[in-house]
């Protein structure tokens, strides 16, 4: 009895080395990886404390401290009627609503608007 369980023994373990043993050519596989970055859109409105053109944009939300926005490439700026204006109407103490992307840490900007008082 005891030669029984010595050979079921040593046959459980020399398959179960056997599957813990690492392949020594690598698998091949069809899978492709991407990697994403997690971004969220989002709008705020404030008042616009500065402002500099393709640069930065701060905005006192009435919330405590100003938010901080980086101005993306292609901002889209328009007036309270949803006509296309230049960025120098954005001008301090003026009240607007930015939609921005969150992108890792940052905020873009990709569109302001400024809001009748």
């Amino acid at each position: 009895m005891k030669t029984f369980l010595s050979i079921i023994c040593v046959t459980i373990l020399a398959a179960f080395a056997q599957a813990e043993t690492p392949n020594s050519q690598p698998a091949q596989s069809n899978q492709t990886t991407t990697t994403t970055t997690a971004t969220s859109t989002t709008e705020s409105t404030g008042t616009v404390t500065e402002f500099t053109p393709g640069s930065a944009l701060i905005l006192n939300t009435g919330s405590g401290e100003p938010v901080h926005y980086k101005v993306g490439k292609t901002v889209t700026y328009t007036n309270a009627k949803g006509k296309t204006i230049t960025a120098e109407r954005i001008r301090k103490d003026r009240k607007v609503r930015v939609h921005y992307v969150k992108e890792g840490n940052d905020m873009v900007v990709d569109s302001v608007t400024i809001v009748r008082p």
